[in-house]
């Protein structure tokens, strides 16, 4: 299949690198040089990674192009990944209305604006499609699918295939929400996280341990709806009728988020947000981090087996 990615950000390189490792044609086009660079000089360590996971090279290859026609002329799919926000993929798809064929497949790797609000802008709302990845891409075997109220059944089901024939996970959604599935499950437990250091109940540190060492050591092997059957309905209820009310309910953005925010401290991109972060450790945390869930997803698949 030839396919070809429009935005070589934080997704687009291992993305690329994954889909080219199945054996399709690749084409991949940023309008930043800088970009492009980067992404390139990441090939060999995302290569790396899919090699530790054991994933077999069906020759599929990379290639960087220039211009938005050269990537997407004759493609069978094409992956938007540019920046989260309307306008900006709204722009993009009006650029790409006269350069795919009647058959081309267009998906959007939004993480969470709606399929249906995104289809508005685009030419063929059937063959318009969401197809979300988690960072990052080329490690983390889930992908949702999420169809537009629009979306041609036959879209979702060409998604899904192309997923599955790469050896991973899709999971195909009955309805459109803001976040998908996903997101939302996350932006709930990062809500209450931030909340939880806000109001000075535990250091940020301690709160990474017991989300990585508790919730997110049970959950890597019993998945949230089975835990409630281990844990017992019963005692949920219990639970649930009086800590529900307690949980943040906040509907906007943390002052303590904000306030980073607005100094300009966004994280690891700045080199300090939540936490400080020596040039040493911006140049070796994703190598490590790979590795570790490199590790992980194998010790999982094999207790699978």
């Amino acid at each position: 299949m030839k396919i070809a990615i429009i935005g070589m950000g934080s997704m687009g390189p291992g993305m690329a690198a994954r889909l080219a490792r199945g054996g399709h044609e690749l084409r991949a086009h940023d309008v930043s040089s800088a970009a492009t660079q980067r992404a390139e000089g990441l090939l060999p360590m995302i290569g790396g990674a899919l090699d530790a996971l054991d994933i077999a090279d069906k020759g599929g290859k990379v290639s960087f192009h220039d211009t938005l026609a050269q990537a997407v002329t004759g493609a069978d799919l094409v992956i938007e990944n540019v920046p989260e926000q309307v306008e900006v993929k709204a722009a993009l798809y009006a650029d790409l209305a006269p350069l795919l064929g009647p058959e081309t497949i267009l998906a959007s790797d939004t993480s969470g604006i709606p399929i249906s609000k995104l289809a508005a802008h685009v030419r063929d709302p059937q063959k318009f499609v969401g197809m979300h990845w988690s960072n990052p891409p080329h490690i983390v075997p889930m992908i949702e699918v999420i169809p537009g109220t629009e979306t041609a059944p036959e879209v979702v089901d060409a998604i899904r295939d192309l997923i599955r024939d790469l050896d991973l996970l899709p999971v195909v959604l009955k309805k459109d929400v803001p976040g998908f599935a996903e997101n939302r499950v996350l932006y709930a437990l990062l809500r209450e996280c931030v909340d939880l250091v806000e109001q000075d109940v535990i250091a940020p540190e301690d709160l990474d341990t017991v989300v990585r060492w508790g919730i997110g050591y049970k959950l890597s092997v019993i998945g949230p709806m089975r835990l409630l059957d281990m844990a017992g309905l019963d005692i949920y209820t219990s639970v649930a009728s009086f800590l529900n009310a307690e949980l943040c309910a906040r509907d906007d953005v943390s002052p303590m988020v904000t306030e980073q925010t607005g100094q300009g401290r966004l994280g690891m991109k700045t080199g300090g947000g939540l936490f400080d972060y020596t040039p040493e450790e911006l140049a070796s945390l994703p190598k490590e981090r790979g590795a570790r869930l490199v590790a992980v997803r194998k010790a999982i698949e094999a207790g699978e087996k």
